[in-house]
C-alpha cells in the first residue's frame, strides 16, 4: 500500500494563518510517501507568497511533487505574465513542468495546464499528454495524473472547463491513466469519470483547499490515498478549529468495469471522527 497525500489551492498571500501548523501536523502525522500538490501555491504569484510557500514545503517530511496553478503567474506584471509566466514557481518552487515520480507500485506524472493567455480556463497541452502515456505504457502498477484544472466539473460551477478536456479523459483512459487529482475549484469531489468509450476506468479526486480563505461554501480540506494494485481509500479531511478531522471515506475496486465504489469502508460522520486518528498515523 502506497500513501499519498493530496494538496491544492494553498493560496499563500491570502491563507487562514491558524491553519497553517495544524495542515502540517496533519500531513506529517500521515506518514505519506508522497505529497502530491496541485497547483496554486500563491495568490498573486509575488516573491514574499512564493517565499511562504517554500517555507512550507521545507516542512513536509515526506516527498513532495507538484504542478503550477493559474494564480501562480502573475496577474498584474503583464511582462511576467506573457514573457517569463513561470520564472517565480521555478526559482522557488521547482524547475520542473511535468515532474514524473516512481513509487513502489505506482507512477505518478504531472501536467501543467496554466494557459498564460487566460485568467482562469486552463488548456490541454497534447506533447504533455503523449509523453505521459509513453511513461504509462511501461508502467505495471497505478498511474496517476496530477493537474490543477479539473478535467470534469459540476453543471453549477461558473468558471469554464478546460477546452478537451472530455477528449483528454477518452486519451487517459485510453493510455492507462487510473487517477486524476486536480483543484482550481475549492470544492470536494470524488468519482470516476465516465468515459464514453470505456467507462470508469479513470477515478478523479479533487480537493478544496487546504488554507485559502477563499472557500466555496465547504470547509478547508486535503486527501489521504491509500493505493495499491487494485484499489484506493480515500478519506477527505477538513478543518475544525485547530486541527483536521476525517469528515468522509470512500473506498473503490478497480476490476473488468473500471473503478467501483465499494461498501466494505463506509463514509464516517464528522461528528464521529476521532481528532488524533483522523490524522492518518497508522494503517487502517
Amino acid at each position: 500500500m502506497t500513501r499519498l497525500i493530496h494538496l491544492s489551492d494553498l493560496h499563500f498571500g491570502r491563507t487562514a494563518p491558524e491553519l497553517l501548523d495544524p495542515l502540517l501536523r496533519a500531513v506529517n502525522g500521515a506518514k505519506p510517501d508522497l505529497v502530491a500538490v496541485t497547483g496554486d501555491f500563491t495568490q498573486r504569484a509575488r516573491r514574499s507568497q512564493y517565499r511562504d510557500a517554500r517555507a512550507f514545503l521545507r516542512k513536509l517530511q515526506a516527498s513532495w511533487m507538484a504542478v503550477p496553478g493559474n494564480h501562480d503567474v502573475s496577474l498584474d506584471n503583464l511582462w511576467l505574465r506573457f514573457v517569463r509566466p513561470y520564472r517565480r514557481y521555478r526559482r522557488f518552487i521547482t524547475e520542473e513542468m511535468m515532474p514524473v515520480k516512481h513509487l513502489p507500485g505506482l507512477t505518478v506524472v504531472g501536467f501543467n495546464t496554466v494557459d498564460r493567455f487566460r485568467w482562469q480556463r486552463g488548456k490541454i497541452r497534447w506533447l504533455q499528454m503523449r509523453h505521459a502515456c509513453r511513461i504509462f505504457s511501461e508502467s505495471k502498477g497505478l498511474n496517476v495524473v496530477l493537474a490543477h484544472h479539473p478535467f470534469e466539473q459540476d453543471p453549477d460551477v461558473e468558471k469554464s472547463l478546460m477546452r478537451d478536456a472530455d477528449q483528454a479523459i477518452e486519451r487517459l483512459s485510453e493510455c492507462g491513466a487510473h487517477l486524476v487529482l486536480s483543484g482550481h475549484l475549492h470544492r470536494w469531489r470524488t468519482e470516476p469519470f465516465l468515459s464514453r468509450k470505456h467507462g470508469a476506468q479513470v477515478l478523479q479526486v479533487h480537493v478544496g483547499t487546504g488554507l485559502s480563505t477563499r472557500l466555496r461554501g465547504q470547509e478547508n480540506d486535503f486527501a489521504i490515498l491509500d493505493l495499491d494494485s487494485h484499489s484506493a481509500n480515500i478519506r477527505r479531511m477538513i478543518a475544525r478549529e485547530d486541527h483536521f478531522i476525517e469528515a468522509e471515506r470512500r473506498h473503490y475496486s478497480f476490476g473488468d468495469k473500471g473503478w467501483e465504489r465499494s461498501p466494505e469502508w463506509p463514509p464516517r460522520a464528522p461528528q464521529q471522527a476521532d481528532p488524533v486518528a483522523a490524522q492518518g498515523v497508522g494503517p487502517e
